[in-house]
């Protein structure tokens, strides 16, 4: 099970630096096309700061447990992924996307299995 939350643990974080990165690096207005008309109820250091926050999470993912300081940041960073993807869900629903509803409650079902496994019978 541990190699298993190290995967899902790599993939999340590829997933939210990736995106992260992506609204941290682009204009607000090139952000609406592929993520949504939710980005225009936002303002553009709105937007730029939910790209960090994803940024961190990605980090705080993977980071602490491979130095070996703080591991328990691990856990706490699948924990704020899942508070994103609750209101990327909200958002998303507010605009009736459905196929992107579906991507977050993925990603947020396997941030939350990161926080059993990384607080629980896995802790690092």
């Amino acid at each position: 099970m541990n190699i298993v939350l190290w995967v899902v643990q790599g993939a999340l974080a590829a997933v939210f630096l990736g995106a992260g990165l992506t609204k941290i690096a682009k204009p607000k207005e090139e952000l609406v096309a592929p993520l949504g008309e939710w980005v225009r109820s936002f303002s553009a250091p709105g937007v730029k700061l939910l790209g960090l926050v994803e940024v961190l999470g990605a980090v705080g993912l993977v980071v602490p447990p491979l130095a070996g300081v703080a591991p328990v940041l691990s856990p706490v960073a699948a924990v704020g992924i899942v508070v994103i993807m609750v209101g990327a869900i909200v958002a998303h629903a507010r605009e009736s996307a459905g196929s992107k509803i579906a991507m977050n409650v993925v990603l947020g079902v396997l941030a939350a299995v990161v926080v059993w496994g990384r607080f629980g019978p896995y802790a690092f």
